[in-house]
């Protein structure tokens, strides 16, 4: 890889003669010269450049070259540009520790060699280049990674996406049935360490049928959003609120105190679902009211197991169904007793 961009070499010298020799010299290379004729000229040029070397007289009045390099080394667009003094004094120990010091990188003697000058030129424009080459691999390697970055955080939104369509009811975004049973297992699992029971709750929602047929599957939708909207809010943050299907739900209710718990909750739900709801049908609304038949098990008192759990609860709820609907009922041959309303 090799850059395109032509490197800009400045060439600072108070004498127009050595100025044209050093173009002549560098004619041939393929750099962009720039020519200042003292050491404020150069200052100025390295506010609108960057370059990448300069050919420095050390002899100029006013500002000479060694004055010239440190305010260059200041200057942040070129305080790493490669400085070679060009002067007739390159013998001279001093002035060459006085150049180094001063930031100068190499000498150039007057008179100049032309394939000394043009040798040198060559090594830094390499240099130079190689720079540029990093620079833009550097740039090339940023911009990837950033692409990586999107295309990793973009991948993991869609696993997420994925993993939470997989786990949740498409219609009323609440858990579906696998993440039921597997939300059941771990709280199980959790309260047979801490020995703090649970309750399980299945909800099937009474007179659901005849309004989906009455009114359409659109109306029957809304509805169905409705309840589990009601069911979330009747619950605590720490509960579980599933779809099981159709218009059956389930409720996981976390470390209860008091199998009497449940059943204040059970009641509350019964009163959320037979109160009125309110549906848009186009520039019309529909009041509609239903009700929930809700059966409820307690860990360990009605089964220490899944199934069992739901079976008693599942049984509790069909028998307040067939009871007349809308009302709570614990289950059946536990330890807190018969069912109860």
């Amino acid at each position: 890889m090799t850059s395109t961009k032509h490197a800009k070499v400045l060439v600072v010298d108070d004498t127009p003669a050595n100025l044209l020799v050093m173009r002549r010299l560098l004619a041939k290379t393929e750099i962009e010269l720039i020519e200042a004729a003292s050491g404020q000229d150069a200052l100025a040029a390295c506010l609108d450049h960057e370059f990448a070397l300069i050919l420095l007289d050390v002899n100029m009045p006013e500002m000479d070259g060694f004055e010239t390099a440190s305010l260059i080394a200041e200057e942040d667009n070129n305080r790493l540009t490669p400085i070679i003094f060009v002067t007739a004094a390159y013998n001279d120990d001093i002035n060459r520790l006085k150049g180094y010091h001063s930031g100068a990188v190499d000498y150039i003697a007057k008179p100049i060699n032309d394939q000394i000058l043009r040798s040198k030129v060559q090594i830094f424009l390499e240099l130079w280049n190689a720079k540029q080459d990093l620079k833009v691999l550097a740039h090339d390697l940023n911009e990837r990674n950033l692409q990586l970055q999107h295309e990793v955080a973009a991948r993991v939104r869609t696993e997420a996406l994925a993993l939470h369509q997989a786990h949740h009811d498409a219609l009323t975004n609440l858990p579906n049935r696998v993440l039921f049973h597997d939300r059941l297992d771990t709280a199980i699992e959790r309260a047979s360490r801490n020995g703090q029971p649970f309750a399980l709750m299945y909800v099937d929602i009474d007179h659901f049928k005849p309004v989906n047929d009455l009114h359409g599957h659109i109306i029957g939708d809304m509805l169905l959003q409705q309840i589990a909207q009601r069911l979330h809010d009747g619950v605590r943050r720490s509960d579980t609120v599933a779809r099981l299907g159709g218009d059956e739900f389930a409720v996981i209710l976390e470390e209860i105190s008091h199998p009497d718990e449940a059943m204040r909750i059970g009641q509350s739900l019964c009163g959320l679902l037979g109160s009125m709801f309110t549906l848009e049908k186009g520039d019309s609304s529909i009041q509609v009211t239903i009700g929930g038949s809700v059966g409820i098990a307690i860990y360990p008192d009605h089964g220490e197991s899944h199934d069992a759990l739901i079976t008693a609860a599942d049984a509790a709820m069909y028998i307040a169904k067939r009871s007349g609907k809308n009302q709570c009922l614990m289950a059946i041959g536990s330890r807190v007793g018969d069912v109860d309303s």
